[in-house]
């Protein structure tokens, strides 16, 4: 009997142990308050705008929309890749995948150019699995190239372009179902990886992962950045000529940083979600609202960073913030569920 109650202690102490992780390593605790030194310039009427990328050069975004009810999704869902234009002001928006004849429900997005025209992949979920849709863009026109998949495509998140041909994506979960999805999501088990696709094959190049996430590559300085909403941190990695990547060290985000969009001076924007617990509800339709933060990161050299919250809000005008970029004062934010997108402005 004796016996029986020590192990009924020990099992008791670890399930509280276990809760109070989860609790405490999600931001449950935190306290979240509005803040924002600028106002919102407009609302853009586009359902689960998750992930924005901008071209400096052009002046205009691509935008990845899906109408999202719940996620993980229950039915098959339908989206588009937008095109905003930034250089007029009036932020006119053109669905540019209007004519695609498949399934397309993008998620992450990357974009190059080369030349005059643009390659852009996105990450397609669908209830027969995942792909990677390729596009070249030339002209203000979008047309689809091919269809990659791969098993090594687990559970994609989020892509970064090298070149037209080479890519590395972010797989957020290492187990898809079970008891190890549970303590992926849960407990902080850190077994999602990043692949990188070399023109030919998929290999895995980084490993130990606590549900990687958004993704970004700064050629200027040859760092590849990825974002751990799960370990509230985003890594920080160099790249070999192989594609190989080296560790750096990890930046402590205090917020669970979704994708990761680097501006023209280099610094990293990315959309966050302060209490990941209540995002989760959120997303599974169990909450109205999730608070939503935006913050910026610059980072110099190793031990050498700062990290600025810019935006946070409790929910009340954005939920569930999954991304965000700069042009000019402007700031665009992107979100996983909401009916539409905010163009913020910096106040000075």
């Amino acid at each position: 009997m004796r016996v029986t109650k020590r192990i009924t202690l020990i099992i008791l102490v670890l399930v509280l142990s276990f809760i109070t992780h989860t609790l405490v390593s999600t931001g449950f605790f935190r306290t979240v308050e509005n803040q924002f030194d600028g106002k919102v310039v407009k609302k853009v009427a586009l359902p689960g705008a998750e992930d924005i990328t901008i071209s400096y050069v052009d002046s205009f975004a691509i935008v990845s929309s899906t109408h999202r009810l719940v996620y993980p999704p229950k039915k098959e869902e339908q989206g588009g890749l937008y095109i905003l234009e930034l250089k007029s002001g009036n932020f006119d928006i053109t669905n540019l995948t209007a004519s695609l004849k498949k399934p397309f429900a993008p998620h992450g997005i990357s974009m190059i150019k080369k030349d005059s025209t643009y390659t852009i992949m996105a990450i397609n979920h669908t209830l027969e699995g995942h792909s990677i849709e390729v596009f070249s863009l030339y002209n203000g026109n979008l047309i689809h190239k091919r269809t990659i998949t791969d098993p090594s495509l687990k559970s994609p998140n989020d892509i970064v372009l090298i070149d037209e041909n080479r890519f590395y994506v972010t797989n957020d979960h290492g187990y898809t179902k079970g008891i190890g999805k549970f303590f992926e999501e849960y407990g902080g088990l850190s077994v999602s990886n990043v692949v990188y696709f070399d023109g030919e094959k998929f290999i895995e190049v980084a490993d130990g992962i606590a549900y990687a996430n958004g993704i970004n590559f700064d050629p200027k300085r040859n760092l590849l950045y990825v974002a751990s909403p799960r370990g509230f941190e985003i890594k920080v990695y160099s790249r070999n000529k192989d594609g190989l990547l080296d560790f750096i060290e990890d930046i402590p985000c205090g917020t669970g940083v979704d994708n990761i969009e680097i501006d023209n001076e280099g610094h990293l924007w990315s959309g966050a979600h302060p209490n990941l617990l209540r995002f989760k509800a959120y997303a599974q339709g169990k909450e109205n609202t999730a608070p939503s933060e935006v913050i910026k990161v610059t980072y110099r050299e190793k031990n050498e960073y700062s990290v600025e919250k810019i935006y946070v809000n409790d929910g009340e005008m954005m939920s569930g913030s999954s991304s965000a970029t700069a042009f000019g004062d402007l700031i665009l934010t992107g979100n996983v569920m909401d009916d539409e997108f905010l163009i913020l402005k910096k106040g000075k």
